[in-house]
């Protein structure tokens, strides 16, 4: 009788994947630029035409096509190469997948949004691990170049994050500085002086420029965002009141560093769990299911499962990359149901940089979640691309405005949109 039960379970779950496997979405491919000029890239409307616009390092492209570049600050980077008659070329960006050593640009991460209320999209830029984050604002379609102002000094980790933690409306930048975990948030309407930091973390010397792995979400469910690391999670106070220390909640999620993380519900039993890569220079994908008891000193537990496996081994699915340096998080089939969009970032530490398979593939994934009985859950792995690759940040949303997400990407192959296409009419 088990067995039968046992069976009629693979069966379902078997019935699952396949119902998952219909009306795949695909994507249309733009390059926008091969020139590296940063490995972050977003997306908003900066001239109010009603298109969407991308935005990474020095330049925005306009919408709908992104023919047109826009200079919104200096872009007056350049680098010699040999090209293939043997002749010294000046090409303009950093030095990236045009040349052979490795570089990094002012542009680490890239996030837009309405800073001071005025109804027009600013840009928000984190430069290189230690160096200041500040932010754009946009003229509203006056010439030149656009008044920058600093947001923070230093920005000491290489995955910060720019959204609503507090639950207020306004978006804060979550990150480390100074050997602190904590956030930076403008005082009252005064965005254009710089932002309060506010420490959620006691002084740590691991807490240094170059750490690896933060995200931010509920991961206790009582309403208030959390800030998720590597090693565990600081939990949101109910009162911010005088700025108070966060309690450190220690978990090994990821002890060889991660990317982007997130707190969500994977397998819909009601419980936040948590989704990490396991080596942003390395091997492994997972998500942390949330355990309904908790140890015996009242702290959250959590089982691991993999999605890529930690080392060069393929996953069940024939699947594997290294360095998924930055991982979003949305749903990309419009199932309800979140799903994972990372890949491979292109040359991290350069052509002949450390990192396993550094000049393999740059690929492009999402993994689809399907949920199966009993609070059972799978990522099925698509492939997106095998030339573009993640930088340091992946962003999605609906570009090109039809109701589809899209993906967004700037690296040292240069600048990409990857658009959905829509399903066949007969579908």
């Amino acid at each position: 009788m088990l067995r039968f039960f046992i069976a009629l379970a693979a069966l379902a779950v078997a019935a699952t994947l396949a119902g998952a496997q219909e009306n795949i979405p695909t994507f249309h491919k733009i390059q926008l630029t091969d020139q590296f000029w940063g490995e972050g890239a977003d997306f908003a409307d900066f001239n109010h035409d009603g298109k969407m616009d991308i935005v990474s390092g020095p330049f925005w492209y306009q919408g709908p096509d992104f023919k047109v570049r826009h200079k919104y600050c200096p872009a007056d980077q350049t680098f010699n190469a040999t090209n293939a008659a043997g002749k010294v070329v000046t090409i303009d960006g950093f030095e990236g997948a045009l040349g052979v050593n490795n570089a990094y640009s002012q542009d680490f991460l890239t996030f837009t949004c309405d800073i001071n209320g005025d109804g027009w999209a600013d840009i928000v830029i984190v430069g290189f691990p230690g160096q200041e984050t500040f932010w754009y604002e946009n003229p509203q379609n006056k010439e030149g170049f656009w008044p920058r102002h600093t947001i923070i000094d230093s920005t000491d980790d290489e995955s910060p994050a720019f959204g609503d933690l507090l639950g207020h409306g306004q978006s804060v930048l979550i990150c480390i500085s100074g050997n602190y975990l904590g956030y930076a948030a403008p005082d009252g309407t005064h965005t254009a002086e710089k932002w309060t930091f506010h420490r959620v973390s006691p002084k740590k010397n691991e807490y240094q420029r170059f750490t690896h792995g933060l995200g931010f979400g509920d991961v206790n469910g009582d309403g208030r965002n959390d800030i998720l690391l590597r090693d565990g999670w600081y939990e949101q106070p109910a009162s911010l009141e005088g700025d108070p220390e966060w309690k450190f909640h220690p978990y090994p999620f990821a002890p060889n560093g991660s990317s982007t993380m997130f707190a969500y519900d994977v397998n819909g039993d009601g419980l936040p769990d948590v989704i990490t890569c396991l080596n942003p220079h390395g091997f492994g994908l997972a998500w942390y299911e949330q355990l309904p008891q908790k140890d015996q000193q009242g702290e959250i537990q959590f089982r691991q499962h993999l999605i890529l496996n930690p080392d060069a081994t393929p996953n069940s699915y024939g699947v594997v990359f290294s360095q998924p340096h930055s991982i979003a998080l949305a749903d990309i089939d419009g199932d309800g149901l979140k799903d994972i969009v990372t890949g491979k970032r292109f040359w991290a530490h350069g052509k002949n940089g450390p990192d396993p398979q550094s000049n393999e593939a740059a690929v492009l994934y999402w993994f689809k979640l399907v949920r199966g009985p009993n609070h059972t859950a799978e990522f099925v792995p698509h492939l997106i691309d095998t030339n573009s690759g993640v930088g340091t940040e992946v962003v999605v949303g609906d570009v090109n405005g039809d109701h589809r997400p899209d993906v967004v990407v700037g690296n040292k192959k240069g600048t990409f949109v990857f658009l959905q296409v829509p399903p066949p009419a007969n579908h």
